[in-house]
């Protein structure tokens, strides 16, 4: 048998895996995450003829597997929203993304600061994994598109709209992290902020919220309301469409030099607002869904071996020390605060605040931010095993949690005098 009759054997198998284990879990204190998780790290222990899996050798191809996995479960989390935009009505986002997002991140780097890291690399890790995840989150999150506005009851929405936005705004504190380790001397250290504020912030947030709503714009009126029938593709329901939004998305707001991440959530958001209650919405969904969790399958696996292989050994104190404030301390207290006199229960607030999961996100940006800098090179097998372990944490903690804690939500919320 040759290696390439063994990768496709796995393939196969790992294919079919992703089929089946979401409805063995089902309803069970267990998740499809902690699965391949378990199975990378046991065909690690098993002397099988497979490569070596370091993220710090083949950063470029881990990055853009995990840019690949994240845009696709944005389109799809975008799709996947019922409520309308609005101030009132997104209040729980808003406040998860301008109040708890940054409280996270400063939280995070003064702890990564006390246990012994410089600041630039306290900030880079607390940037890293400030942003909640949409991929790994499927136990939290609005599960498909519904005709009715009521049917994404609050927990999920606002955990599906934070995961769905925080991804493109936690960038900026990503590049943040990049300049403050390239910076030297008194002016060097100051002379960054400005332009990050003018540039890295506004600006290239903006143009990641204008394309994805020019983009959005154009491909609903060209699904719906196209005066030609080959072009109304609502009426041919093709699902693989949504990667053409996607990548039209992403690519427009990248070239333009603004964050893609955002670009394509909010382009899924005008996409769904153009025909809310048309049944095109469930196919693109279905088919994005269907994408992502073969990605996700794919990079958990490599990350299950990772972590026997090369990233517990790596794991510093430190390391340890922060993932596990991080998911037990920094993120509840951050989440909890930005919920303040929200108008929710305290039930859904602590639930929302506590189940911030980190995953192929924090992945992603860490590759690309030791992919465009080199002044963490020292300093990279510590990084990825400690957002490797932080990913792990979270995925034990929230994917053992998450299944009973939402089904002790949706009783109380089906109760005659639910508790406040």
């Amino acid at each position: 048998m040759t290696f390439s009759d063994a990768v496709y054997l796995a393939m196969g198998i790992g294919a079919l895996a992703a089929a089946v284990v979401p409805r063995l879990v089902f309803e069970r204190p267990l998740s499809l995450p902690m699965v391949f998780l378990a199975s990378g790290a046991l065909t690690a222990l098993l002397p099988l003829p497979v490569s070596r899996v370091d993220p710090v050798r083949d950063g470029l191809w881990v990055e853009h597997a995990t840019e690949l996995c994240v845009i696709v479960s944005l389109m799809g989390a975008g799709l996947a929203l019922n409520r309308p935009f609005g101030l009132r009505r997104w209040a729980g986002p808003w406040r998860l993304l301008g109040i708890s997002l940054p409280l996270t991140i400063a939280g995070t780097a003064a702890l990564g600061v006390a246990l012994g890291w410089t600041l630039a690399s306290a900030l880079l890790l607390a940037a890293v994994l400030a942003p909640t995840d949409p991929v790994l989150a499927a136990e939290v999150r609005v599960g498909k598109p519904a005709d009715a506005e009521s049917d994404d009851d609050e927990v999920r929405f606002s955990l599906t709209a934070e995961a769905g936005l925080n991804d493109g705004l936690a960038f900026p504190f990503v590049l943040a992290a990049l300049a403050l380790a390239g910076a030297s001397g008194t002016n060097g250290v100051t002379g960054w902020i400005g332009r990050w504020l003018l540039v890295d912030v506004l600006a290239r947030i903006a143009i990641g919220v204008v394309i994805g709503i020019v983009i959005g714009r154009l491909l609903g009126l060209m699904f719906f309301r196209a005066r030609a029938s080959a072009l109304r593709l609502s009426e041919h329901m093709e699902g693989f469409v949504a990667l053409a939004a996607t990548f039209l998305a992403y690519g427009a707001a990248e070239l333009l030099h603004g964050y893609g991440f955002l670009a394509v959530f909010v382009s899924a958001c005008t996409i769904r607002a153009a025909e809310r209650s048309h049944g095109y919405h469930k196919v693109l969904h279905e088919f994005t869904e269907q994408i992502e969790r073969l990605l996700t399958v794919f990079l958990l696996f490599l990350l299950g071996r990772y972590l026997v292989e090369y990233g517990l050994h790596s794991l510093s104190r430190q390391g340890a020390l922060l993932a596990l404030g991080l998911v037990v301390a920094v993120r509840p207290a951050a989440g909890w605060i930005g919920q303040l006199r929200l108008s929710t229960s305290r039930r859904e607030r602590l639930v929302t605040a506590v189940f911030g999961i980190r995953g192929i996100g924090s992945l992603y940006y860490l590759a690309y931010a030791l992919g465009h800098s080199e002044h963490f090179n020292g300093q990279a097998d510590e990084l990825w095993a400690a957002v490797a372990f932080t990913i792990l944490v979270s995925v034990l903690v929230h994917g053992t949690a998450a299944t009973p804690a939402i089904r002790h939500l949706d009783r109380l919320r089906h109760s005659p005098h639910p508790p406040p």
